[in-house]
């Protein structure tokens, strides 16, 4: 009985065993690289939040020159039409383009959220004062094809 006491103190001062070292750095080997894992899709998630806050801006920005075209006089206003894809000057990775359709006068009841002199009477007809407007802009990250689309209604001043 001292003996195994002795021997049980004995190893308590001689430190960790080999084997307790080894199961000790495969733990901190596993959990670090799962800190590395997760490390790189925030990155990546990162990286691909900010390619859609770029591409909402372009489009929100775009949008907002053709409000106030439409806003300046008859001419800005009739100047708005329908653009092809192109790249964004400034922003190469980004291509953009907007889409112009006349309202009708059911679309304006709807579309517009409030009524409009279209909507009045019968609620037919084009509404030569309005005009939607799509916007979109694209961009590709990693091999895959991404987009924005915002919509809008332009109103003659």
């Amino acid at each position: 009985m001292k003996g195994i006491k002795h021997n049980i103190k004995k190893r308590d001062r001689q430190g960790f065993t080999l084997l307790e070292v080894l199961i000790a750095m495969f733990i901190l080997t596993v959990a670090i690289l799962a800190l590395v894992s997760v490390t790189v899709t925030v990155i990546k998630g990162n990286a691909s939040n900010k390619m859609v806050t770029t591409a909402t801006t372009l489009a929100k920005d775009q949008l907002e020159t053709l409000k106030n075209d439409s806003l300046r006089d008859d001419a800005g206003f009739n100047s708005i039409a329908t653009t092809n894809w192109a790249v964004v000057s400034g922003f190469p990775q980004y291509e953009r383009r907007w889409t112009v359709t006349t309202i009708t006068g059911n679309t304006a009841c709807t579309a517009a959220g409030a009524p409009s002199a279209c909507c009045k009477g019968a609620g037919t007809g084009n509404c030569p004062d309005r005009k939607n407007v799509t916007m979109e802009v694209r961009w590709s990250l990693q091999g895959s094809n991404h987009n924005v689309t915002l919509k809008s209604i332009l109103i003659k001043k």
